[in-house]
């Protein structure tokens, strides 16, 4: 049996090659910022095509393969019966959803704004999740806020006191992690590194770079974010012209706004083993992001795998459960997702840990 060392995507014998597609994916949409009021086709923001827009990106992202969705904040501009209308058109989507709470979310009557997050479908303003080897933590930038609370509430006081400290011209529509939520994201993090997992935050608000969008406490927040190793990206709306930052390896992303001009804008975002690909619609740009291997323990490796022989409509793909141990220890393809007929010269794949950033896989014939 002759064995072959080869670096994905280069041809070898048998006419066979191996084509490594992400571990997974998932979606992205920040501020659709919906309100039912008619503005000029020249203005800046176009709210009442949002559910127009959103649909569209709906209906796209239902054919794709995704894992999850994440709306970035502000999913409307102002009056709580906007929810009404663009949340079941959210609803829609195949794929788990989610959202990030925004200032324009709680842009509502003081007697509707403690709603605002089960008219989400949020049970927590800030939470988490896992997916293989990666965590996910969404962040409530509105814990100190001027828009979030009634005026009568003591949070608000609390909030104007907070502003007022600032330095003047700090604007009043951003907001700032409170220290509770602070102490459960460090919990959250040191979870992560224990696990070996990577880590991706979102919140509405930026942090990084420098932005009058930016948290009110956005060095606090940064500071605590570069003491993690595991983390490997921080996702935000709020700045509608999208925005990129890098810092110590992290990747700080902007996302552009859907609410802006009569274009769209939304993402797909492929996960890789060493990188992030985003896949920008309409107004989103393309962007390719390296992970340099700074996860928190063990190394991603990329179990989704395909294998393609010369005939075009054969090809066998992992399903993407199994982790890198489990595949070193496969001997059928049982495990294979069946693509279309199994090929006369079956082949098993199994992978080997990452050397110098790249990703090593041996190829026998059975």
């Amino acid at each position: 049996m002759k064995k072959l060392l080869i670096i994905i995507g280069v041809t070898v014998g048998l006419n066979t090659s191996i084509v490594a597609g992400p571990i997974f994916s998932f979606g992205v949409v920040a501020d659709c910022q919906y309100c039912n009021i008619k503005v000029p086709k020249t203005a800046q923001r176009q709210y009442a095509l949002s559910p127009k827009k959103l649909t569209a990106c709906v209906e796209h992202l239902n054919r794709l393969e995704l894992r999850f969705v994440v709306h970035l904040g502000d999913f409307i501009d102002r009056d709580f019966n906007s929810f009404a209308d663009v949340a079941p058109i959210y609803d829609k989507l195949k794929a788990d959803h989610y959202h990030v709470l925004g200032n324009h979310d709680f842009s509502v009557a003081d007697e509707y704004k403690a709603k605002v997050p089960a008219a989400l479908g949020l049970k927590s303003r800030y939470y988490q999740f896992r997916y293989h080897g990666y965590r996910f933590i969404a962040m409530d930038g509105n814990d100190v806020s001027l828009h979030a609370y009634p005026a009568s509430d003591p949070r608000h006081k609390a909030a104007e006191a907070f502003h007022k400290k600032l330095p003047s011209g700090t604007p009043s529509w951003n907001g700032a992690v409170g220290q509770a939520q602070l102490d459960w994201l460090k919990k959250a993090l040191n979870e992560a590194k224990r696990a070996g997992e990577r880590v991706i935050l979102f919140c509405h608000f930026p942090v990084y770079p420098e932005n009058v969008h930016n948290l009110w406490n956005a060095a606090e927040v940064l500071a605590v974010v570069r003491e993690s190793r595991s983390v490997v990206a921080y996702m935000n709306g709020h700045n509608h012209a999208g925005n990129y930052g890098r810092l110590a390896k992290r990747h700080f992303v902007t996302f552009t706004g859907m609410v802006d001009t009569e274009e769209t804008a939304y993402a797909v975002v492929n996960v890789h083993a060493d990188r992030l690909e985003i896949k920008g619609f309409g107004r989103q740009k393309n962007m390719t992001l390296p992970i340099a291997g700074n996860g928190g323990g063990n190394e991603t490796v990329n179990s989704r795998i395909i294998i393609k022989t010369a005939d075009p409509d054969i090809a066998l793909a992992t399903d993407g459960k199994l982790g890198a141990a489990e595949l070193q220890k496969s001997n059928d393809l049982r495990s294979w997702r069946k693509l279309g007929d199994v090929p006369k010269e079956a082949a098993e794949v199994l992978v080997t840990p990452r050397e110098r950033g790249n990703e090593f896989y041996r190829l026998k014939k059975k």
